[in-house]
């Protein structure tokens, strides 16, 4: 554990200076790695510990720009109040859909997030009196002491990235944690152990609804404009490969599967036809070569080595 952590915080650092040595693209796309890392957190404490398939995450990372940028727009909040508040917008309605849909399990829960996604999208393309419809808004810049916008989001949401992820990976080792653990690996198990199986389900619901709460908040202060397309199906594609391809049920995973995509999908900016047979390509070799994601497969690495290294010892033995 402490190896990951020590890493995590080395890479936190980089991108701590990274502002010294970079262009306004580099910052951008820092800034984006940062955003990614806290969604694919928050969608892996729900589908990788928890095992519970939702398709709800865009949606609720848009509740949560949403509800950020327009309190700012419509009630002139400032942003270090409008962020939380949409960030728990997002929570609230998270746990809302939580109870009547967890009822449900496998395909009917994906089924079920899957309609509120496609009505939250509808929603937003339609309410026009409140979210501007599909056109979409300018969102006012935040005003950070000393620094810039630009640069004050960026440090905002590299330093919301680290402390998300790391009270995550403490969050896993704690009681709750656990408990998370059994009902994914056995429900009828968790259960007799005395787990509460609904309110097990909706506290992770509800906690990878504050992350993607916050994300999307970060995500409307960073673009300063807001449009419905930016939470559609194929961002819920886009988490679901980070958790995939970095590692389900690992912290460290989607902090690499966030990295991994992100410098995909930028490094494909140019060809966007491209793009969906890229991501769905990298699935299915993450699924075929790698099960247990990148960080699975860089955990084993040192046993192989030491396998490796000892099997001469052993050849030559008599």
């Amino acid at each position: 554990m402490r190896q990951p952590v020590l890493l995590g915080l080395a890479g936190a650092l980089a991108l701590a200076v990274l502002p010294l040595v970079a262009n306004p693209y580099l910052l951008f796309v820092g800034n984006q790695l940062a955003i990614f890392v806290i969604l694919a957190v928050g969608l892996n404490l729900l589908v990788g510990y928890c095992g519970q398939l939702a398709f709800s995450h865009a949606a609720l990372s848009g509740i949560g720009a949403y509800g950020t940028a327009l309190l700012k727009v419509h009630l002139g909040l400032p942003f270090f109040l409008a962020l939380p508040c949409g960030a728990l917008l997002a929570t609230a309605v998270g746990l809302a859909i939580s109870y009547p849909a967890l009822r449900l399990s496998g395909l009917y829960l994906s089924l079920a997030t899957l309609a509120f996604a496609q009505f939250t999208l509808w929603v937003f393309m339609n309410w026009e009196a409140v979210t501007f419809g599909a056109g979409g808004f300018r969102v006012p810049a935040p005003s950070y002491p000393l620094i810039g916008a630009g640069l004050g989001t960026y440090y905002l949401s590299l330093a919301l990235a680290v402390l998300l992820a790391l009270a995550a990976a403490s969050l896993v080792r704690s009681r709750l944690g656990r408990a998370m653990i059994a009902v994914r690996d056995g429900e009828v198990a968790a259960e007799a152990l005395g787990i509460n199986l609904l309110r097990t389900k909706a506290m992770a619901f509800g906690l990878s609804a504050f992350y993607a709460g916050v994300a999307g908040g970060l995500q409307a202060l960073m673009l300063g404009y807001m449009a419905p397309e930016s939470f559609d199906l194929f961002h819920m594609a886009l988490m679901k490969a980070m958790i995939v391809v970095g590692g389900l049920g690992s912290i460290a995973g989607s902090v690499i599967g966030a990295g991994a995509v992100l410098f995909l999908l930028e490094g494909l900016r140019a060809f966007k036809g491209a793009q969906e047979i890229a991501f769905g390509s990298l699935l299915i070799a993450a699924v075929v070569f790698a099960p247990r994601g990148l960080a699975g497969a860089l955990n084993r690495l040192p046993r192989w080595r030491e396998s490796y290294l000892r099997r001469p010892a052993r050849d030559a033995a008599p």
